[in-house]
C-alpha cells in the first residue's frame, strides 16, 4: 500500500509536467473506485490550469484553480504520464489529458483508491478533516507527541500510526522509527518519556526523509510516475527481517501481531 512516501515521490515525479498545464479533456473509463469518481469531473475540470500540486498526508492534492482534485491511491494506485494517444491497459480507470499531449493516467487494479473534486478548501473536506501534523513539519517534535500521549494507555506503535496524531507514519514507517530510537512497540504511550519521545520524532523525520530519498519501498504494488520501483526496501532494518539477526545486537528479532498489524522489534535493543 502506498504510504507517505510512495505518495510524495509520485507529488515530486508528475509536480514538474503538471505546473501551469491546462486540462483539454479528461477520459473515465470505471469510475468505479472506492467513492465514486463524479459524473461530471470532465465538465468540471476541462479547461482548468494546474496551479499546483501538494500532498497532505497520503492525498494529492491537485490545484487546479477555484476547486482541488484530491487523488488517493488507494492500496494499489499509481499514477503515470503518458502519451494521450497510448492505449489503455486493464485497470487504467482514468486520464487527465493535458494540453501538451500527455496524459495524467490513474492504474488502480484493486479500485481502492479515489479521485475526488472539492470546490471548498480542501482542508475542509471529509477525508482530510481531523488529521494530525504532517510528521516533516516543524509542528511536530517530541514535546507535541509526549504532550498527547500523556494518559494514553495504546502501544506506542499504535499511536503514532493514529492519522489525528501525526499522518503518514504507516506500518513499515513505524517498525523502523521505533527501532531508530530504541522504544519497544508495545510500550504504553503514556509512559514514554519527553526525551525518548524527543528521539522518535527524531527517528520518524530521519525513516520517512531516507525513505523519500529511495523513492519509497515499494513491497508489492508501488512504482513512480516513471515506472521505476523504490528501493528503501534494502534500507529496512527490522521490518519484514522476523527471525533474523539484529543489526544492533545480533539477537533474533522477534515478531508478533499487534492492532493485525506485523510488529518486529529487538527485545534487547528496544526498551
Amino acid at each position: 500500500m502506498p504510504e507517505l512516501p510512495e505518495v510524495e515521490t509520485t507529488r515530486r515525479g508528475v509536480e514538474p509536467h503538471l505546473l501551469d498545464r491546462s486540462i483539454v479533456g479528461v477520459v473515465v473509463r470505471d469510475g468505479r473506485l472506492r467513492w465514486p469518481v463524479p459524473g461530471d469531473l470532465p465538465g468540471l475540470l476541462t479547461g482548468r490550469r494546474i496551479a499546483a500540486v501538494r500532498r497532505r498526508a497520503k492525498y494529492l492534492l491537485f490545484d487546479c484553480g477555484g476547486g482541488h482534485l484530491i487523488v488517493h491511491l488507494g492500496m494499489t494506485g499509481s499514477l503515470r504520464l503518458l502519451e494521450a494517444g497510448v492505449p489503455p491497459a486493464p485497470h487504467d480507470h482514468v486520464d487527465i489529458v493535458l494540453d501538451d499531449g500527455r496524459a495524467l493516467r490513474f492504474r488502480d487494479p484493486r479500485r481502492f483508491g479515489a479521485i475526488l473534486w472539492t470546490a471548498r478548501p480542501p482542508g475542509e473536506h471529509v477525508l482530510l478533516q481531523g488529521l494530525g501534523p504532517e510528521p516533516l513539519d516543524g509542528a511536530f517534535d517530541g514535546g507535541y507527541l509526549h504532550g498527547l500521549s500523556r494518559g494514553r494507555t495504546a502501544p506506542v506503535k499504535a499511536f503514532i500510526m493514529d492519522g489525528r496524531v501525526v499522518v503518514g507514519v504507516g506500518n513499515i514507517y513505524a517498525n523502523e522509527a521505533l527501532f531508530a530510537a530504541g522504544i519497544r512497540p508495545q510500550r504504553a504511550a503514556g509512559q514514554i518519556s519527553a526525551l525518548r519521545y524527543q528521539r522518535l520524532a527524531v527517528a520518524i523525520k530521519a525513516v520517512l526523509e531516507r525513505a523519500i530519498a529511495h523513492g519509497g519501498t515499494t513491497l508489492r504494488d508501488f512504482v513512480d510516475s516513471t515506472g521505476k520501483p523504490g528501493y528503501f526496501r534494502h534500507e529496512l532494518q527490522v521490518y519484514g527481517r522476523g527471525g533474523e539477526a539484529c543489526p544492533g545486537c545480533g539477537r533474533a528479532l522477534r515478531e508478533v501481531r499487534l492492532g493485525q498489524r506485523s510488529t518486529v522489534y529487538c527485545a534487547q535493543c528496544q526498551r
